[in-house]
């Protein structure tokens, strides 16, 4: 799911025009592209999610249920993280932090120190079923967590100790993201809402009308001005990715509609001098789109 957030970090980095890649190998939209470099298998099993960890670091997760810092440049492995007894669902990191956090089917999780030994730094059980939602605060010193037991968790990363639990009925949660300098975290959900949860009181703050479909995964800008949701769909229906105002208005501000199957993951892009706002989605349909985020278009 979170590739698509891994090339929203290299796209400041890598010149290319196309905006649509599919699996067969046809493009849509063509220009100029700069050969993509690829490396060895850093796991043994799928990679299940990748996030930044630094400008030339990444982080990896996978059902071989290992962690992974690798290098951007060289593609080399610099660490490797082991204790989780099932597959890796989810990682991510304080931008330009030493720490690194993974969730698991195994209904844990974990805090890896970049610098530190191959042993985990802070367990984080408490959750009754698999893990699937994880973010954690710009400063790294709190994480929530979320998971198909219907919960979200708030926890001390340094201490390990659970600040907060909240359970909604139905609240299957399927991703969890921070807002850059604010103490609130968006939540998407099998029950097709978006939420925007205060992390002080791990209470709701605000629900977004429902969807016609699972919320999949979402995103929020870096200026913490709006964030983006994914919807599951398939033969056409559904599919969509959502742009969400998150100031006092909090309306729905733009569709981006053309995947014909679920809509696995949403990023926004970060914006170069003269580029336009632009967001990316991947799919089941063997796509990425990459969209003008105000008018929905993809030219």
């Amino acid at each position: 799911v979170l590739v698509g957030r891994a090339m929203g970090k290299l796209q400041s980095k890598i010149s290319f025009h196309t905006t649509k890649y599919r699996a067969d190998g046809s493009v849509g939209e063509t220009g100029p592209v700069r050969a993509v470099q690829q490396h060895g298998p850093t796991h043994t099993d799928a990679v299940t999610s990748v996030a930044a960890l630094k400008p030339d670091l990444c982080v990896s997760g996978g059902r071989d249920k290992t962690v992974a810092v690798c290098s951007w440049r060289s593609g080399a492995a610099l660490r490797r993280f082991i204790g989780h007894e099932r597959e890796v669902t989810k990682v991510t990191s304080a931008l330009d932090s030493n720490r690194v956090f993974s969730a698991s089917r195994d209904k844990t999780v974990m805090m890896w120190e970049l610098h530190g030994t191959s042993e985990p730094r802070q367990h984080f059980p408490g959750h009754d079923l698999v893990v699937t939602g994880l973010a954690v605060s710009p400063d790294a010193s709190q994480l929530c967590s979320g998971s198909r037991d219907n919960t979200v968790c708030k926890w001390d990363t340094e201490t390990g100790e659970c600040l907060g639990r909240a359970a909604i009925s139905r609240n299957l949660v399927t991703h969890l993201c921070w807002v850059p300098g604010e103490p609130y975290v968006i939540q998407t959900s099998e029950d097709k809402t978006i939420r925007i949860w205060d992390s002080r009181e791990l209470q709701v703050a605000h629900t977004f009308p429902a969807k016609r479909h699972i919320q999949t995964c979402c995103d929020v800008s870096q200026d913490g001005r709006y964030c983006l949701s994914s919807s599951s769909g398939s033969a056409g229906e559904g599919g969509e990715a959502t742009l969400w105002d998150l100031r006092q208005t909090r309306n729905r501000v733009c569709e981006y509609r053309g995947h014909l199957q679920t809509t696995t993951s949403c990023v926004f892009l970060p914006r170069g001098p003269a580029l336009a706002p632009s967001i990316a989605t991947s799919s089941y349909d063997s796509t990425v789109k990459v969209w003008h985020r105000d008018t929905g278009g993809t030219g």
